[in-house]
């Protein structure tokens, strides 16, 4: 969505552009937190790769992971293809993730200071775009927008694989399923997520209901190939293609 300059530079968003770094959330511009990320999060990456292998990646494709964090994801496909191209909106995860690929040695993996709306992809289209525990810092509005760009960026038959926090139940249980949801954290902010960090996330963050999110996905062009909700109704993994 990034227009350019004549001179190859990007041009100053407009007034109503929203600011993705003042939505990148609290917790994800925090360097103590950001150092600890690792430790909490596991992103399972390896079943990941495998499992995007299965949906076509080969080592000749091009990847784009938007919302890259510490880079576990693109680290772990970097072998399995020719490009990966790690986007992220916090200058202070950006930091950790080059830090990580200048210790991997890796060679064909970028690293991009940008957000879902801020990122000018440059050179073929992707085979695969890859986004996890991200998409919900954006308002809905904002969602849709994404959405749209996260298209643009793939070639036609190309695979979005997107995981995220949404939840699969009705307004009428809201309290309840969060309540509940919440309730299985302690204080531990060192190993694991905190009740508080949970609670946090629901009242600042933007998580929304996977019967907005679907039919913003199928308005943007995508193909919803698979859909799996966790048993609380709090998290839902995507396999989404553009035709």
């Amino acid at each position: 969505m990034t227009e350019m300059r004549p001179d190859g530079e990007p041009a100053s968003p407009p007034g109503w552009m929203l600011d993705e770094r003042a939505n990148a959330g609290r917790e994800n511009l925090d360097r103590s937190h950001v150092s600890r990320y690792d430790a909490k999060e596991d992103a399972g990456a390896a079943d990941e790769v495998h499992l995007c292998q299965a949906l076509g990646l080969t080592p000749d494709s091009t990847v784009i992971d938007v919302g890259a964090g510490t880079g576990q994801f693109a680290i772990a496909v970097a072998p399995a293809c020719a490009r990966v191209v790690a986007v992220d909106v916090s200058p202070v995860m950006i930091d950790r993730l080059r830090a990580k690929v200048a210790a991997a040695g890796l060679t064909n993996v970028e690293t991009v200071h940008a957000g879902f709306l801020s990122y000018a992809h440059q050179g073929e289209p992707a085979d695969l775009v890859y986004s996890r525990y991200a998409l919900h810092h954006l308002p809905d509005f904002w969602k849709g927008v994404a959405l749209s760009c996260l298209h643009r960026m793939l070639r036609p038959g190309g695979v979005l694989r997107l995981w995220d926090a949404v939840y699969h139940f009705d307004p009428a249980e809201a309290e309840d399923r969060i309540e509940a949801w919440c309730a299985t954290r302690g204080a531990d902010t060192e190993q694991d997520w905190s009740r508080e960090e949970l609670e946090e996330h629901v009242r600042d963050e933007h998580s929304t209901f996977t019967w907005l999110l679907e039919p913003m996905i199928e308005r943007t062009g995508f193909h919803l190939e698979e859909s799996l909700y966790s048993a609380d109704g709090i998290f839902a993994k995507y396999v989404l293609r553009r035709p």
